[in-house]
Formats: C-alpha cells, sequence, structure tokens
C-alpha cells in the first residue's frame, strides 16, 4: 500500500473512519523537511501494507483539517486510531525514529 492523499472534503472518512490505525502527515510543498521525511513515510507504507493507512494532507491546499489538529508547524504527525488521538510528533525524522514511534502507538 502506498501513501493516500487526504482532503479537507475526505479526512473523516479516510482518517477517523478508517478500519486501521491511520498515520497523518500534515506537510507542504515548500517544506524541505516535509519532503526529508516523504521517502520513509512511502516506505514504511509498503512495509506495512494493509496494517496501517499513511494519509499525507496538503496544508496549503486543505488547511482546515490542519487548522482542527492545531498544526502550527509542519511536518507534524499524528497517529489516530479508532477516529482518536493516540501520539502526535513534529519535525522531521530519520525512518528508524519513524517506525518506532508508530510502533509504540499502534
Amino acid at each position: 500500500m502506498s501513501t493516500v492523499a487526504v482532503t479537507d472534503a475526505t479526512f473523516d472518512a479516510e482518517v477517523k473512519n478508517s478500519d486501521v490505525p491511520v498515520v497523518v502527515d500534515f506537510w507542504a510543498e515548500w517544506c524541505g523537511p516535509c519532503k526529508q521525511i516523504g521517502p520513509a513515510l512511502e516506505e514504511l507504507a509498503a512495509e506495512y501494507g494493509d496494517k496501517i493507512k499513511i494519509a499525507k494532507v496538503d496544508v496549503d491546499s486543505n488547511p482546515n483539517s490542519a487548522a482542527a489538529m492545531g498544526v502550527r508547524g509542519i511536518p507534524a504527525l499524528f497517529i489516530f486510531k479508532d477516529g482518536q488521538v493516540v501520539s502526535n510528533m513534529a519535525g522531521a525524522k530519520p525512518k528508524a525514529a519513524l517506525q518506532s514511534w508508530i510502533e509504540d502507538s499502534i
């Protein structure tokens, strides 16, 4: 499975109503650290397959979802489980740190 692009319109359906845990990455095209973690998130999406979903929300195109989550800086990552936030982190991290954070949260 690859990452899923989520919009303000699809946020509830893709994230809050998901049957599996969802990692949400709030990012923007102009954000250097966001681009740094992008490939790691793609790899993790492929490795986890159907066990989790990794969603990407472009904050420039979808400001309402970011505002609703209180995102002030990017990249901002949240893990949702059963429609609720169970963990969050800000900033770019290496793939191993992202994987460890996901494992500890789901």
